[in-house]
């Protein structure tokens, strides 16, 4: 089969590489060469890979390419080179969950989401770098510190790290991350493109390591919104091996993108908007994303969830206390194999005193009932998914001067985002915008429980009449 000259398969969509591929105008092989060449010219620099299934990637897409010219049928990402967080693993595939503890791991069978991906037609293309034990705030990342293709001396965010620069820099059709807190919607929003935190349960995590299992969630991020509707109807729905998973019907998500949201109610977070720790032109892409939001008939007002301001604090009372707990065995045998910053930040985890888990216990329960009454008046909830563009990767390491400091860098951010799955509740992150020097801003909705059809056909409608999500990081120029 000859490829079409006139595409450029690593600039096209998941969805759109799928269509190629079932008409014929491109094999899997030939798409699955042209990542494997953008990586290769790339990645040595953006190091968002930590390995590349390349031989297995062929051989997939080999097999593909030969059924389909049989006459067999192909799954809705027919052929489609996918590329996913190391958290998940992958049966006779090295998955290191970003730490030397996992440097040897190899495990002998696949993670639900990836079994479902394969069997939808997905090409698995490799095995993306993360922080330490998704966790963020890795000092020294074993597999490399992961560059931001719209600045390469800023951070892509964290902890699905290579997930946003892999997107970001075209080095895969499409990515499974992984989010807690925020850890796949912030490297959406500092690298600019889609990531999506689905309700709990929507999607199985059977063989996906575990940081906090009732805030852990399996997330699609991709370079569209249509991409991501995709693939959320790919890996959602029922895993008899997580018993946890809904037992919900799991509609066509890419079925009523096009539809338009006349009448959608939208409300604003005041406490997440109205406060000095936004930057200036952050707030102002929010705001215009608002009237863009009334340009397409909806009805947009302010709303207030008071308890939201305290969310990252929250979330870092649970997340880290769980964590600490997950690790424990690791913490009492393997210290030393740990980053330091992840050590520590552990270490101090596990001294939280009961008092202060319980209290954030109960603070959570009242979050998510201020939450659900908010939800209750709109349909939507919007956002900035950070508070300020892609940070410098030198203010991440930077001792902490004070208190304040403290408050401003670890539990302001998470309060965007650690707000959803401490309710418990679907949120996505989409390109919202740039600042003056050139960097995403990520534009977050929300939503009820497993009203994500409502969410994507907000999302899909803004991005179709912005043109945000066309722009070329300068880290993806070869």
């Amino acid at each position: 089969m000859t490829a079409n000259s006139d595409l450029n398969v690593p600039f096209l969509s998941a969805a759109a590489t799928a269509s190629a591929i079932r008409a014929k105008q491109v094999s899997s092989v030939e798409a699955v060469q042209a990542y494997l060449e953008r990586i290769d010219k790339l990645d040595p620099t953006l190091k968002a890979y930590i390995t590349v299934c390349r031989e297995e990637a062929l051989e997939a897409a080999g097999r593909l390419d030969s059924d389909l010219a049989k006459g067999g049928t192909a799954g809705p990402l027919a052929g489609v080179p996918v590329a996913v967080k190391d958290q998940y693993q992958t049966a006779g595939i090295l998955t290191t969950n970003g730490s030397k503890v996992y440097q040897d791991f190899v495990p002998t069978e696949d993670a639900t989401v990836i079994s479902r991906i394969k069997q939808a037609g997905g090409i698995l293309l490799g095995k993306l770098n993360m922080s330490e034990l998704a966790m963020g705030g890795t000092e020294k990342p074993p597999w490399g510190t992961p560059g931001n293709p719209w600045d390469p001396e800023r951070t892509p965010g964290e902890s699905s790290s290579g997930s946003g620069v892999a997107l970001a820099a075209h080095l895969c059709a499409a990515s499974m991350g992984e989010d807690t807190g925020g850890s796949g919607r912030g490297p959406a929003s500092y690298c600019g493109v889609v990531g999506l935190r689905p309700t709990f349960t929507r999607v199985t995590r059977h063989g996906m390591t575990p940081m906090c299992w009732f805030l852990d969630a399996a997330a699609p991020m991709t370079k569209t919104v249509e991409d991501c509707a995709l693939l959320l109807g790919t890996v959602a729905g029922y895993d008899p091996n997580d018993p946890y998973t809904s037992r919900r019907p799991v509609p066509d998500y890419t079925a009523n993108l096009g539809q338009g949201i006349s009448g959608l109610r939208v409300g604003l977070i005041r406490e997440l908007h109205e406060t000095e720790d936004v930057h200036p032109e952050v707030k102002g892409a929010i705001e215009a994303a608002l009237e863009m939001f009334r340009s397409l008939g909806c009805q947009v007002r302010e709303v207030s969830i008071p308890l939201i301001t305290k969310a990252g604090a929250i979330f870092v009372g649970i997340a880290d206390t769980e964590g600490a707990g997950a690790r424990d065995e690791i913490l009492r045998t393997r210290p030393e194999d740990l980053d330091r910053a992840s050590r520590t930040r552990l270490q101090s985890a596990a001294l939280v005193p009961a008092k202060v888990y319980n209290r954030a216990a109960k603070a959570r329960v009242l979050l998510r009932r201020q939450m659900m009454e908010v939800l209750d008046q709109v349909d939507v909830l919007v956002s900035a998914t950070a508070p300020y563009p892609a940070p410098k990767h030198t203010d991440l390491t930077a001792t902490f001067e004070n208190a304040d400091d403290v408050r401003s860098r670890f539990f302001v951010r998470r309060s965007y985002t650690g707000c959803y799955p401490l309710a418990a509740l679907p949120a996505i992150s989409l390109p919202g915008g740039f600042t003056s020097d050139n960097l995403p801003i990520g534009l977050q909705l929300g939503a009820r429980p497993f009203a994500e059809e409502t969410l994507l056909r907000a999302a899909h409608a803004y991005e179709q009449a912005t043109s945000w999500h066309q722009r070329m990081a300068p880290g993806a120029q070869l």
